[in-house]
């Protein structure tokens, strides 16, 4: 692995290059690594604590073999019809044969008769054992390494990738025959517990490079939380809660569902009361979820006998669908030479335009991230010396190169509050029409062309936080876009000029495009059994 650095610029080589630093980018590390080839893993935190896994406890879809026809039915009927049966048969597969690897490499699953009961897992710890794992396997972690752009050979092959150091502060290149984008989903910096790493840069990476993006309308998902602290979205505890508006009259109807609530505080305040939790069930959750129980504490609340304020926080495409659009089973993207895994990739196959939350999309950052590390050792294999001797050219664009010259610098932050002003609002991103959508991206339009102006770039953070503004950006009109054109209500997707299920509509949206966005129709013939949709 050739290193070289100056003061200013460190110059890396590897195989393979995997950018990102939560569970599926980790696993994408180590299968790699596996096949022996060299890899360097950049992470825009540290990889171990960065990310929504790492916040606290997460379920995920590994159910014994005796179980497995039951788990992928059910998921597939979650689907709606756009999940596909074969992608969800091989990812439980995949995550129940992977997760006693990490029971080897230290990490203790609760017992049960004897056995080990691998549903659910314990994020920083799990996260500590896997950054352990990678580094047992030789894999080179920079943390606090942001990657801002991808870099392409003549032939139209990924190369690697560049991005800035922040604690050396300097740039870096990453020479590389493949790279795996691992970076996550969009929450847009709501402050979702976890989340504020995932601004979908690695979205605008990709379709920069040529890559397209799939199913963007599932964007819309929100979780609840406390209002006094809204940042720990982790919805277990409320599903034994009741509520109540202000004047303390029933909400709930007797259910512990909360999916009530968009509706309920769109017209006011909301209230929860957790007093539906035995002492048995008190005791579990406590255990599983404790971190939401922190802001309790803080606030010396006693959640069960004292009513809370809720509200909703957007978590977009990190507990949404929509992503990078893979094509193969080693999730390839059409860029040759670059996959992509986890929150980054779209979940389609496994979710549909459903909230792939919890349980599936744990399975899917454990499984995908397999795939694409062995996918792409085996495309960087077959490069062999001649990778690292491409001509290469970089891709990055927006917030990082002016097309505008005679623009003045931009505001990264202003430009962040206006996305956030049109996605956040219930109103806007979760009740969706057709004038909306429209209003929505006219004012998203006019960011665009702002952070295509020059941008700041004294430090690294400001080359960090411009390139971020405009990531931002381009994911919300993607996002609105594709709504625009999916004329139904469906999963994550809802739609109040046409609230039904439209039988017809059985298709994926590829998207992608950056200055004229564009929507493409990929048919799905047989959701059940047919591979993922390779041509139109």
């Amino acid at each position: 692995m050739l290193t070289t650095h100056s003061d200013t610029e460190l110059q890396l080589t590897a195989d393979v290059l995997v950018i990102g630093g939560g569970p599926a980018a980790a696993w994408a590390a180590w299968a790699a690594a596996a096949q022996g080839v060299k890899v360097i893993i950049v992470d825009k935190g540290f990889l171990g604590t960065s990310g929504a896994a790492a916040a606290s406890g997460n379920s995920v879809l590994a159910p014994s073999p005796e179980n497995w026809q039951e788990a992928a039915s059910e998921c597939y009927r979650k689907g709606n019809n756009l999940a596909n049966l074969r992608w969800i048969e091989r990812v439980i597969e995949k995550t129940w044969l992977s997760l006693p690897l990490v029971e080897d490499w230290g990490y203790r699953f609760p017992k049960e008769n004897g056995e080990s009961v691998r549903q659910s897992y314990y994020g920083p710890e799990y996260m500590r054992v896997l950054r352990k794992s990678l580094l047992r396997a030789g894999v080179q972690i920079f943390d606090q390494s942001p990657a801002l752009e991808l870099l392409l050979a003549e032939d139209g092959s990924v190369a690697g990738a560049r991005g800035v150091q922040r604690q050396n502060h300097r740039t870096y290149t990453v020479r590389s025959g493949a790279v795996v984008l691992a970076n996550g989903g969009c929450a847009f910096l709501s402050k979702a517990l976890g989340c504020n790493t995932n601004t979908g840069d690695g979205l605008l990476m990709a379709v920069e490079a040529g890559g397209e993006l799939s199913s963007m309308e599932a964007s819309s998902h929100y979780s609840i939380s406390t209002a006094f602290n809204a940042s720990v979205t982790r919805a277990a505890p409320f599903y034994w809660a009741s509520y109540t508006d202000e004047a303390g009259n029933d909400l709930g109807d007797g259910r512990c569902d909360p999916s009530f609530l968009p509706n309920a505080l769109l017209k006011g305040s909301v209230y929860a009361r957790l007093d539906r939790a035995t002492d048995e069930v008190k005791a579990l959750i406590e255990k599983s979820h404790f971190i939401a129980f922190l802001p309790y504490k803080k606030a010396v609340i006693d959640p069960y006998t004292e009513r809370v304020p809720v509200t909703l926080v957007l978590e977009g495409t990190v507990r949404g669908t929509g992503g990078i659009r893979i094509v193969n089973d080693n999730c390839a993207t059409i860029v040759p030479g670059l996959y992509a895994a986890g929150d980054a990739a779209s979940r389609e196959f496994l979710a549909g335009i459903a909230s792939g939350a919890d349980g599936p999309n744990a399975a899917w950052a454990i499984s995908t991230g397999h795939w694409a590390g062995e996918g792409a050792a085996a495309f960087a294999k077959r490069l062999g010396a001649h990778a690292h001797k491409r001509v290469v050219r970089p891709t990055g664009q927006a917030g990082l190169r002016s097309q505008f010259p005679d623009f003045g610098i931009f505001d990264s932050e202003a430009i962040v509050r206006g996305v956030q002003a049109e996605m956040f609002p219930l109103k806007k991103n979760y009740l969706r029409c057709e004038l909306g959508l429209l209003d929505s991206l006219a004012k998203l339009e006019i960011l665009w062309q702002q952070v295509q102006g020059n941008p700041k770039q004294d430090t690294v953070r400001d080359i960090e936080f411009s390139r971020r503004a405009a990531a931002l950006v381009v994911v919300a009109r993607w996002a609105y876009f594709s709504a625009l054109h999916r004329t139904e209500t469906r999963g994550e997707h809802i739609r109040t000029d046409y609230p039904e299920t439209d039988p017809n509509q059985l298709y994926y949206q590829a998207t992608g495009g950056l200055e004229r966005l564009w929507v493409r129709r990929d048919w799905v013939k047989d959701a059940s059994t047919t591979s993922p949709v390779l041509t139109t």
